[in-house]
């Protein structure tokens, strides 16, 4: 089947073009660079022509509220469009899990309103909600850093490994469509400030962590578990250690 991986050329991207080609498909890396431009429509047409499926694992390049929701509704609606014209038979798109719960973050709202085109759209759908990725706990940590103090709520996280993200997208995608979200997350639960802890410990990092109940998750209030699955989420394999020393190899 020939797939069009929408933001083809990046981290969860360039990991699921390489798993599509293993198991036959014709996996095409749409991005920019391979001149596919979802945001003034340069390309698209042609990219998902003979397409049986697509997915965006795209990102907004900015994580500010308006620019976030201009990058997901600009570029959705034109892939939504071209999508129905080349009679694509799945869609599915990369989301976070607890989008819907933090609705003081405008990058989540850009997201929900993302999965909103998505669900109205009337093509056949599957949207995958994965936990935050190991790459990305030094870029949490930094945010939550005010001089060499890190503030981070105690409240429960399932990050997860990208290649197990890039999986689990690989096999929704595959399927059929679920017309309903697919929650994934890693095989441990931390609490945030404890991990920010480890991360920093493992770099040998000066900075202290301080457990604040009130502290904010890029510009939203934190829940128990808003950064958590639900119960019948699919846990990936990877765990943090394992990472860890996968990632010391450089592999």
């Amino acid at each position: 089947m020939k797939i069009v991986v929408i933001g083809g050329s990046g981290l969860i991207g360039s990991k699921l073009v390489k798993i599509l080609d293993a198991q036959g498909h014709e996996a095409v890396a749409a991005s920019p660079k391979t001149g596919v431009n979802t945001l003034t429509g340069e390309g698209v047409a042609e990219a998902l022509t003979g397409a049986g499926a697509v997915v965006d694992v795209s990102n907004s390049p900015s994580l500010e509220g308006s620019a976030a929701l201009e990058f997901f509704e600009t570029s959705t609606r034109n892939l939504l469009a071209a999508a129905a014209d080349a009679g694509v038979g799945h869609y599915v798109a990369l989301s976070v899990v607890g989008s819907e719960r933090l609705p003081d973050s405008g990058y989540m709202r850009a997201k929900v309103a993302q999965e909103q085109l998505i669900t109205a759209s009337g093509l056949p759908y599957s949207l995958v909600h994965a936990t935050q990725f190991f790459e990305f706990l030094q870029g949490i940590v930094d945010a939550a850093t005010d001089g060499d103090t890190v503030h981070l709520a105690p409240v429960l996280i399932q990050p997860m490994a990208a290649d197990d993200v890039a999986a689990a997208v690989a096999e929704v995608l595959v399927g059929a469509p679920t017309y309903a979200v697919v929650e994934v997350g890693g095989p441990e639960q931390f609490r945030l400030d404890e991990l920010g802890r480890a991360v920093l410990d493992a770099q040998r990092d000066t900075r202290s962590v301080v457990g604040d109940p009130g502290a904010r998750y890029f510009g939203a209030a934190v829940a128990e578990r808003s950064l958590v699955p639900a119960d019948g989420a699919r846990i990936a394999g990877t765990r943090l250690d394992e990472w860890r020393t996968r990632a010391s190899h450089g592999q």
